[in-house]
């Protein structure tokens, strides 16, 4: 069975534990509905019929006795599944597995047949041959898949496989058919066997191939050259009568950082209020708080202005009447802004919107030739609104400034009067920082999902502590496995 048709299986359900340990924690989760269950048996329906089709099958021999005649040799071979159909179909997980089973099957084949046997009153051999269609009606296939968590991995296993044949009509052409089709229906139970036992085969090496191959998924996802996201299992997966679910950690990690395995107890799905939708992802808030603390500790928030929408903030000139001390040692000076985070940010989930909390430190420098001579600093608390969307399989983000205070942290030009720069501070926060960070959480990082699945006509539920993305899913066949590799 192909390798990309079934673990779509496992990349569907995760659950967030609330407890404030994080080292053995899952912090995403990711949640099948119904709807997506049947999404996934569809989509592997269509895969495995397309890897049975054509099925060559083992060439059969026997030798029949049959009065008057004596004894015949008869051989099948070319037998070859051309077109497989499957009816009716249903997935159900359980506590013992995931079951995907389908009835109604019917199967066409094709093949050559031989017959060769002595006479009693003369030593002489006769032989014909031709060719045959086979039809199998009434037939059903059943796999049932075994998931566990192996050190931070997903351990694919077959606890069943089988495939039953109820009824099967097979008919000759060529030579004297007419004469042969009973001897040749004699055969029809070698022939269900075989089919029964090419198709467990072909299933048990799909599942086999995929195993292997779900031992390789990444543990984590790249964000970039310093972030990553830990996407380590926790703990066994969770299976009821309508979904199927897992748990990984989550959180933003450095990018050469390893990834442990987890565990830690399990806690109640995720769900989402439309229930047609076919998947549900919930981040808890650790994750937003973690990809925060990371940045800061990498010193990536930090960042040199020497372009804005009004330029001429960026000239002593056009601070001659707030802060004229500058203006008078620095006349007509060209200036840049350091801007940088003096903690990490802070992030709080709520039930109707985010808040966001920036701590930063503004310093103004002065441009003189070759020199840049830092002349005061300006402690800056903004507060926000942000919100989230999703963009292809990225969770981007959008802030907007609420208010913000600020402070002199140290200046080497005197006194500034915090009430006169405020109006500045609040045009070079709105049109200079918060473009320049909402340009970064434009970017998003990436859900939890597998190269291949795009999430679909999502829809976003904030809740307290939580966002969860509620999506449908669709599938477009992908040969680039290096993608899905960390």
């Amino acid at each position: 069975m192909s390798t990309t048709a079934i673990y779509l299986i496992f990349i569907f359900s995760l659950f967030i534990p609330p407890h404030p340990s994080t080292a053995d924690q899952s912090f995403i989760s990711l949640l099948i509905t119904q709807n997506g269950l049947d999404f996934v048996k569809d989509l592997l329906i269509s895969k495995a019929i397309s890897t049975l089709t054509p099925l060559w099958l083992t060439k059969i021999e026997e030798t029949i006795k049959i009065p008057i005649i004596g004894k015949v040799h008869i051989a099948l071979s070319d037998i070859t599944v051309n077109r497989v159909n499957i009816g009716s179909s249903y997935i159900k997980p359980s506590v013992t597995g995931v079951s995907i089973d389908g009835s109604e099957v019917t199967c066409e084949l094709s093949m050559k047949w031989h017959y060769s046997y002595g006479t009693w009153f003369a030593p002489i051999s006769i032989s014909d041959s031709g060719s045959a269609s086979v039809q199998v009606n009434g037939a059903g296939v059943g796999l049932t898949l075994g998931l566990d968590n192996q050190e931070g991995s997903l351990k694919l296993s077959t606890i069943e496989c089988n495939c039953h044949i109820h009824d099967i009509s097979i008919d000759l052409d060529g030579g004297a058919s007419w004469l042969y089709q009973g001897i040749v229906d004699a055969s029809e139970v070698q022939i269900a066997s075989a089919i029964e036992k090419a198709i467990t085969k072909k299933l048990k090496t799909g599942v086999s191939k995929l195993g292997s191959f779900l031992q390789t998924l990444p543990k984590r996802i790249p964000v970039d050259d310093i972030a990553a996201l830990n996407v380590t299992f926790v703990n066994d997966p969770f299976l009821s009568d309508d979904s199927l679910g897992f748990e990984i950690n989550g959180l933003f990690i450095e990018s050469n950082k390893d990834t442990p395995s987890l565990h830690n107890a399990l806690q109640p799905p995720v769900s989402c209020s439309d229930s047609s939708k076919m998947v549900g992802i919930a981040l808890d808030e650790a994750v937003f708080v973690s990809a925060a603390a990371l940045y800061y500790d990498a010193m990536f928030m930090h960042w040199v202005v020497d372009k804005v929408p009004e330029q001429s903030l960026l000239n002593t000139a056009g601070w001659r009447f707030i802060v004229p001390q500058l203006y008078r040692k620095y006349p007509n000076a060209d200036m840049n802004l350091d801007i940088s985070l003096s903690e990490p940010p802070r992030v709080q989930i709520l039930r109707q919107n985010i808040d966001a909390t920036v701590y930063a430190d503004l310093i103004v420098d002065v441009l003189e030739g070759v020199e840049t001579i830092p002349v005061a600093c300006i402690s800056l608390v903004i507060a926000g609104t942000g919100s989230v969307e999703v963009i292809g399989n990225n969770l981007a983000g959008h802030l907007k400034l609420d208010d913000f205070t600020m402070s002199l942290k140290w200046s080497k030009i005197g006194t500034l009067h915090m009430f006169l720069i405020q109006p500045l501070m609040w045009t070079l926060i709105e049109t200079v920082f918060v473009p320049y960070a909402n340009a970064r959480l434009g970017n998003g990082f990436p859900l939890p999902i597998i190269h291949g699945f795009t999430l679909q006509n999502a829809e976003i539920v904030s809740s307290d502590s939580r966002i969860t993305v509620c999506s449908d899913v669709t599938y477009q066949e992908s040969f680039d496995r290096s993608r899905n590799a960390s």
